[in-house]
């Protein structure tokens, strides 16, 4: 069903853009700012932090990276659902949420994670959105949770209540997770 919207890409992505292998320790160093980042990935080796703590490394989003400051773009057209600041070490940093009405008639929530904090300070809770829309850039590690600059694009069926959703799960929550989170490759199209 979401194959069948008309999503605008999220970030243009270049042809030299890399798809990571995340799952590798020690994790790889891409030759380039351009990567994806996959849905439905056990990274080990990457979550280190005390958010992290007792083992969430299956990642139910996908992380589009690019240079800073690289502009992020509404998928659908919507409106602002939250914005916020998660600030903990390996956190969201900066966070924009949208909410999307289907025509099946369901609602569809985005969080789109790590991005400046001048695209949040743009931005009110119900706020309209078009398709295509810059939603912000890419923040830089000191306001995106100490990461290289990439956005977190997560699909969700249930509403949030904050500006926050579990960008990683335990791996035996694994089948419960991904019927929350979609793959987001079902409404951006196959990128990897």
């Amino acid at each position: 069903m979401l194959s069948s919207l008309d999503a605008h890409p999220v970030m243009r992505l270049p042809p030299e853009t890399v798809v990571l292998d995340l799952t590798q320790v020690p994790l790889p160093v891409p030759p380039t700012p351009w990567s994806i980042g996959r849905y439905d990935e056990l990274r080990p080796g990457m979550y280190q932090t005390e958010l992290f703590a007792g083992g969430r490394c299956l990642h139910v989003g996908l992380d589009l990276g690019g240079p800073v400051g690289t502009p992020v773009h509404a998928p659908l057209a919507g409106r602002i659902l939250h914005r916020g600041y998660n600030a903990a070490d390996g956190d969201y940093g900066h966070v924009l949420v949208t909410e999307h009405d289907l025509p099946d008639g369901r609602v569809l929530f985005i969080l789109f994670g790590h991005l400046s904090a001048a695209s949040v300070a743009q931005w009110q809770p119900a706020d309209a959105v078009a398709r295509g829309a810059v939603l912000g850039w890419l923040g830089d590690a000191h306001e995106n949770g100490g990461w290289p600059p990439h956005v977190h694009v997560q699909l969700a069926w249930e509403r949030p209540e904050t500006h926050d959703m579990p960008g990683t799960v335990h791996p035996h929550e694994r089948e419960a997770a991904l019927g929350r989170y979609p793959d987001p490759c079902e409404l951006l199209g196959r990128l990897y």
